[in-house]
């Protein structure tokens, strides 16, 4: 990888760290989140219209991959309602790469020994992490709960999305996906909260609309990396992310047990760069 590419994935890192982080910490989420679809809506319109339709083929997977998304994003704010975001952000993206490789053990041609590794010691963290205060608690197992979920939903996503842009320009297929997925959450919002959208404040309405920005901002900035042909050593870089999103926690949210999260993190990111580039 050249330092570019090193740097761009890093930056996408910790824009993904960045934008969880907004939309945990933002005072009303639902509002949060909606906004964060909103600015899909846009930027994914703007795209459509640039690029024109994909080809037919294609439209499977943007509807399959949309859906998948919505889901992830429900679940996703249903943990960040539920739970403390230096916890449930690495767990839902740490289980992502462990369901796809569990998933190559169970149905694939199955992982090297190293892979193997790679998994074991993601187990190990994501266990350290359900962990919490060195116990699993009954309070904290509906947060962990729905990260484990959200991950899962991440895992769907990038299968699909892995066989949708080999045969799809990657933009092309990207605004539409975002473009289709992006009015659930402020119908959702509308259906609600219907007139008291009106009064919610002006300072929430910009962290929620930024938060969609420096999302699609860290989405983009890792499709750029992947054209290094870099493409396991750019998805192991970018899962920095996870320890990025516990420092967050234990730095800027004042989180419990916030540095043992990190050091659990850090051992979910090991294992991740484990599998990926032993893959």
């Amino acid at each position: 990888m050249s330092f570019s590419v090193i740097a761009i994935t890093l930056l996408a890192a910790v824009l993904h760290a960045v934008w969880n982080a907004i939309a945990h910490g933002v005072d009303d989420r639902l509002v949060g989140f909606a906004l964060i679809g909103l600015s899909y809506v846009v930027v994914g319109g703007a795209g459509a219209l640039v690029l024109g339709l994909p080809p037919a083929d294609a439209w499977p997977a943007v509807l399959g991959s949309a859906g998948l998304h919505v889901v992830y994003t429900l679940l996703l704010w249903w943990s960040y309602q539920l739970g403390e975001f230096s916890q449930v952000y690495p767990v839902a993206r740490g289980t992502a790469p462990w369901v796809v490789a569990l998933y190559e053990v169970a149905f694939g041609d199955g992982l090297p020994a190293l892979q193997l590794v790679g998994v074991a010691v993601i187990s190990l963290g994501l266990v350290s992490l359900a962990l919490d205060g060195g116990r699993l608690t009954r309070a904290t197992l509906p947060a962990l709960g729905a990260a484990v979920a959200t991950g899962v939903f991440i895992a769907g996503y990038t299968v699909v999305d892995a066989g949708a842009v080999a045969r799809t320009p990657v933009l092309l297929y990207a605004s539409w996906m975002f473009l289709v997925q992006g009015p659930v959450l402020p119908l959702i919002a509308v259906a609600r909260r219907g007139r008291g959208l009106l009064r919610v404040r002006p300072a929430t309405l910009a962290i929620g609309f930024v938060g969609g920005l420096v999302s699609l901002a860290a989405y983009g900035l890792v499709l750029v990396a992947q054209t290094s042909g870099a493409t396991a050593a750019v998805a192991a870089l970018r899962e920095t992310s996870i320890v990025i999103g516990a420092v967050i926690g234990t730095l800027f949210l004042g989180e419990r047990f916030g540095w043992r999260r990190t050091v659990a993190a850090v051992i979910v990111t090991a294992g991740i760069v484990i599998v990926d580039l032993t893959g």
